[in-house]
């Protein structure tokens, strides 16, 4: 690789915790011009080499150049006035603060010794505008979608930086609309001669828009290769160490769409404020029941609704022919009811507690806290689920902050299969996390319902529903749309019904 157009070079890092080496002689080098994908499964070392060259982390050992000359950034703040900017996944910004705010916060230029806000605001319309973003940047951040978060996000990035910016996991709350419009600033920023480190679990998009690869497999550089010359299924194979073997599940969708189906919970005319409308669904004992639709189609709030969060504004939801909307959260885990939120970082995983606490927290309040737990009994639950799950951990003490996103997934399942529920609900459980882990979760997804155990599963991911459901139900406008069973489930079937369409081979009236 020419030295020439160089703008960082990463030689020969490492970097151990206690009791965990999560980098061991990795190296890595980004041109100018140039978009590199970083990928790796949960717990490759991808996190922890972007926090050393941003200062997060000190290494142990190895360099850092840019442009030639080793630097030794302390901060992220150092690295930024290095020209080092990173855009985390979980925008980094300040909510209630105006988008200008946000901008040039830390930096705002003065006028006779005061903030100069007339500046400020005109500075970000035309710095927005070069992202072709015609926003009011006047109004707090958070009025604004998390697509147009992360694109202001990014233009600050810019602005303080105009050698390397570092996007990590930028798409995995965006529409695929909002995807291609960060891939068009992503070309945009590389045709400038900006160099690009671009960390995504999905390796579609690594194919649209990245010029380079680089894997990392437990900590260790496995290779760097040209995109163009690198076929999907040996990436996977890099990634994993193994061959990747698709999921083949169709002999247990048939079992479970087979014969008598008994029904656990019901949904008549259910409506949320805001949310969904007149959804009528029943949910039948040992399926997985997949939940599709776009973001906003209303996913998230029929489960929701069904474990309590949510209040039921007009109709009914019935388990067991018993009433249970209306009541909560925790009247629903006393009836069975398990649910795994959409957002792990805010709503399910609790960082500074042990993974044994997260693991018995939802048992411990099923059971009531005038029924404590035991620490033996803690103990033996969470060394089951650990080893049932295969969570890569030194020790269940290990604080659930310090885990990859794979085994923080993990975690929280385990903690609603301590439950033992009669109704697991699962909102994008494979969000941000690699392909062998999700490969694990669907295979557990489907047997825990050969073993009894009704699954709610909510993807993003149609592929991964087709793999594991049984059923699905399709969502738009946050009204139900179709229903596929069996052979009926198939992609075009799903996009036909998101789309505004019907099931195959059923007509269509004319509009």
């Amino acid at each position: 690789m020419s030295s020439e157009n160089m703008l960082i070079q990463m030689e020969h890092i490492s970097k151990s915790f206690p009791g965990v080496a999560a980098l061991d002689d990795v190296s890595l080098e980004l041109k100018s011009g140039e978009i590199h994908a970083l990928l790796g499964e949960n717990g490759a070392g991808k996190s922890t080499l972007i926090k050393v060259l941003t200062g997060v982390e000190e290494r142990d050992g190895g360099s850092v150049l840019l442009e030639g000359v080793p630097v030794f950034p302390k901060s992220p703040q150092d690295a930024q006035k290095l020209g080092i900017s990173t855009v985390y996944q979980e925008v980094n910004l300040c909510p209630n603060l105006s988008v200008a705010e946000n901008i040039y916060i830390g930096r705002e230029p003065k006028k006779r010794g005061s903030i100069d806000w007339k500046k400020i605001n005109q500075d970000s319309r035309t710095l927005l505008d070069r992202f072709n973003l015609n926003i009011d940047v006047t109004k707090n951040l958070d009025f604004y979608s998390v697509a147009v978060q992360q694109m202001v996000a990014i233009a600050r990035a810019v602005d303080i930086s105009a050698k390397v910016l570092i996007l990590d996991e930028p798409t995995s709350s965006l529409s695929s609309v909002e995807v291609e419009k960060l891939f068009e600033v992503m070309h945009m920023l590389k045709a400038q001669g900006m160099g690009i480190l671009f960390v995504t679990h999905f390796l579609d998009q690594v194919y649209a828009v990245s010029d380079t690869i680089t894997v990392l497999r437990n900590g260790r550089y496995v290779g760097t290769y040209a995109a163009a010359e690198l076929p999907k299924m040996q990436l996977v194979g890099k990634m994993l160490g193994k061959e990747y073997a698709e999921l083949d599940l169709s002999s247990e969708k048939e079992e479970l769409i087979g014969g008598e189906r008994e029904c656990l919970l019901e949904m008549k005319q259910a409506c949320g404020p805001g949310t969904i409308s007149n959804i009528d669904l029943k949910i039948y004992k040992g399926e997985v029941l997949g939940i599709s639709g776009l973001l906003g189609s209303g996913r998230s709030e029929i489960v929701r609704l069904i474990f309590g969060i949510d209040h039921l504004e007009q109709g009914e939801i019935s388990l067991n022919s018993q009433k249970l909307a209306g009541k909560g959260p925790l009247p629903a885990i006393r009836c069975g009811v398990a649910f795994c939120p959409e957002n792990r970082k805010t709503e399910g995983i609790i960082g500074d507690l042990s993974i044994r606490e997260n693991i018995i927290l939802a048992l411990q309040a099923k059971k009531g806290m005038l029924r404590a737990i035991s620490r033996a009994d803690a103990e033996r639950i969470a060394d089951k689920y650990i080893k049932m799950l295969e969570i890569k951990t030194p020790s269940q003490e290990q604080r659930a902050k310090n885990l990859s996103g794979g085994n923080q997934q993990k975690v929280i399942l385990a903690r609603w299969l301590a439950t033992d529920p009669q109704l697991l609900m699962l909102d994008e459980p494979t969000r941000g996390i690699d392909v062998g882990t999700k490969a694990e979760i669907q295979k557990i997804i489907v047997g825990l319902a050969e073993q009894g155990m009704t699954v709610v599963f909510i993807s993003s991911e149609i592929d991964e529903m087709l793999r594991c459901c049984s059923r699905m139900i399709v969502l738009r406008d946050r009204k139900k749309v179709g229903e596929l069973s069996g052979k009926e489930i198939a992609e075009s079937a799903v996009m036909s019904l998101i789309a505004g369409g019907v099931k195959n081979g059923e007509n269509k009236e004319a509009v």
